[in-house]
């Protein structure tokens, strides 16, 4: 197995604390970093512990020996690296699971994709590096491990709504969540078709679970269906996370390629320059075919374009 090089795990604010001086206490360098509560250098391992959460993520080539020796014992007080299937057995059982890319950006397809798991693929995909792909910072990396699942063999299913088809599913379903979930639904038809045993799915909670279950279709209306927030810590999920990001982002280059223009991600200042310049160059009919017409940057686009 592989050896874990990046750690990234949720604490508690007492926990943050008591990190702080135990890092200390062994002569971490401590240094500035945007919208970091601390951050600090050692030889081995460098540590941020982020705001938001907070939360830690640790990088380097010591790792493991960090988390082995320092923080599990000193701060968490728990041993769970390398006990995953003893800590969390049910990321282990067979079952599917769904993620989406896109929904929160203007340009380019809603993207929803399932995986299927179970313990060896499970085992693999943990010594692959995958995890949720917003963990991910590189699309380079991305396509890496979504091309080594691929020659894993990983069961995956990968729906591209393009904005045309998106725009005119919104207006028909009157809002995301309802759209989300037919896509949901759809994916996890597609996949029990091809592992009719699989018992369980699992999705991240994007709304009511009522709106996800009343999507189901008939073979998904038999499975156990679970959703809850955070679900990209479960490795099906995470796998489908990155089917998913990668089929967005690779629409996004030959679109942008295809109209000679970048398609920036998200819903930036960048991304309203960019639609200015495609209106201006490919005029106003191009929007809908490559963006989602409800943002409300779609009227801020016309407005400066």
């Amino acid at each position: 197995m592989p050896a874990v090089t990046t750690y990234t795990k949720a604490l508690t604010e007492s926990q943050a604390a008591r990190l702080r001086t135990v890092l200390q206490a062994k002569g971490f360098k401590f240094l500035e970093k945007p919208y970091c509560l601390y951050a600090a250098e050692g030889t081995k391992v460098n540590v941020a512990v982020y705001e938001k959460g907070p939360k830690i993520v640790a990088q380097g080539k010591g790792v493991e020996e960090f988390i082995t020796f320092t923080l599990e014992p000193e701060v968490l007080g728990v041993a769970e690296l390398g006990y995953e299937e003893v800590n969390q057995p049910e990321m282990f059982e067979p079952h599917l699971g769904i993620d989406e890319s896109g929904k929160g950006d203007f340009f380019g397809p809603l993207v929803i994709a399932g995986a299927y798991v179970e313990a060896s693929m499970a085992r693999k995909l943990r010594d692959m590096g995958v995890m949720d792909s917003k963990r991910i910072g590189s699309d380079a990396r991305i396509e890496a491990i979504a091309g080594d699942m691929r020659a894993a063999r990983v069961v995956h299913e990968v729906i591209v709504i393009g904005p045309e088809k998106y725009n005119e599913l919104y207006t028909k379903f009157g809002n995301l969540n309802r759209l989300l979930a037919w896509g949901h639904a759809r994916v996890i038809e597609n996949l029990l078709e091809r592992v009719p045993d699989c018992p369980m799915a699992l999705s991240d909670q994007f709304a009511n679970p009522r709106v996800l279950q009343s999507a189901l279709l008939e073979k998904g209306k038999t499975i156990d269906l679970q959703q809850r927030t955070k679900a990209e810590s479960d490795p099906a999920v995470a796998a489908a996370s990155i089917f998913a990001r990668e089929k967005f982002v690779r629409w996004l280059k030959e679109a942008g390629d295809r109209l000679g223009i970048l398609l920036p991600k998200g819903a930036s200042p960048a991304v309203k320059q960019a639609g200015a310049e495609l209106i201006r160059k490919h005029g106003a009919d191009i929007l809908p075919k490559v963006a989602k017409m409800h943002f409300k940057t779609a009227i801020e686009v016309a407005a400066i374009a």
